[in-house]
């Protein structure tokens, strides 16, 4: 099965600045997603929450549900507990046909606070790893019964961030955890996204696409800022405006034969960036890449 391009609501409206985007309608995003040529898009804080009420808006967009990101708090909670939690965004995945559940564990993170700089984020002790790692593996056990699979997003100010995270991640969680790659975290953590595919590639069950700007880049690091200053002052974008070889990145998935979908995910200021540009630009862009790395696009 080849793969599908898909895109994120977060380049029109901003789920973690609300005001980036606020006046702009659900429909615009969808219209204009499908124009773009993306086969399918991921949950955003405009979309109905009713199965019953999504599926028939999405539809008339041609659009499929890819996914949607979950604020988990596994480090918090039993995993009873976090299957309660997440059960009706389990249930609507689900009844939307997705193949993933997006999680990241957000206890402590400074990722939604301004007022914090990275450097501040929670970071796990080495006798920690172990439960989390079970804990996850359990959660991932339960959602495949429902034929979900959880797809793990390490993320900037939380406390999978790094490379040397990744890897310690994937060591302490079973086969039934799978991994979200995205480039542009694992490349403002300091990390080599192709590296990641290179040694992860079976595990990767699920891609976001987003590029960095160096110069932005460099700001964030020598000032320590917030994610979110950092968002503001441009550090992501879209396949092909950056500094990230897609084309090398995807090399390693196509080699492990990944049949999953591959999202454009760019948190901008849709004032500076125009979400519809910018939405086109990527899609080329990264339609290009998957050319070059051998891997075939679904037709839509």
């Amino acid at each position: 099965m080849p793969v599908r391009l898909g895109v994120s609501p977060i380049g029109w409206s901003n789920d973690d600045l609300p005001e980036l985007g606020g006046e702009t309608p659900l429909e615009t995003c969808l219209a204009e997603a499908r124009r773009a040529g993306y086969a399918g898009i991921e949950l955003g804080n405009k979309f109905p929450r009713d199965p019953f009420v999504l599926r028939p808006v999405l539809q008339g967009h041609g659009l499929a549900l890819v996914s949607g990101w979950y604020s988990g708090r596994i480090l918090e909670r039993s995993v009873a507990e976090e299957l309660t939690a997440m059960e009706p965004h389990g249930a609507l995945l689900a009844a939307m046909g997705c193949g993933v559940l997006v999680y990241a564990e957000t206890s402590g993170s400074v990722a939604g606070d301004r007022s914090r700089p990275l450097s501040r984020r929670p970071r796990l002790r080495a006798g920690d790893w172990r439960e989390f790692g079970a804990k996850l593996t359990a959660l991932a056990d339960a959602l495949a019964r429902r034929r979900l699979a959880l797809a793990y997003h390490p993320h900037m100010g939380t406390v999978v961030e790094t490379e040397i995270e990744i890897d310690r991640l994937m060591q302490e969680t079973g086969p039934a955890v799978g991994l979200l790659l995205d480039t542009g975290h694992i490349a403002f953590a300091g990390g080599d996204p192709v590296a990641v595919a290179c040694r992860h590639g079976w595990r990767i069950n699920h891609v976001h696409c987003k590029d960095v700007r160096p110069g932005a880049l460099a700001r964030a690091k020598a000032r320590d800022t917030s994610f979110l200053d950092a968002l503001l002052d441009g550090v992501f974008t879209v396949p092909g405006d950056g500094a990230i070889d897609f084309a090398t990145v995807l090399a390693p998935l196509a080699a492990v034969g990944y049949r999953g979908w591959l999202v454009v995910e760019a948190e901008q200021d849709p004032e500076k960036a125009p979400p519809f540009a910018y939405a086109r630009l990527g899609f080329a862009n990264l339609a290009e890449a998957v050319a070059t790395a051998g891997l075939a696009v679904e037709a839509i």
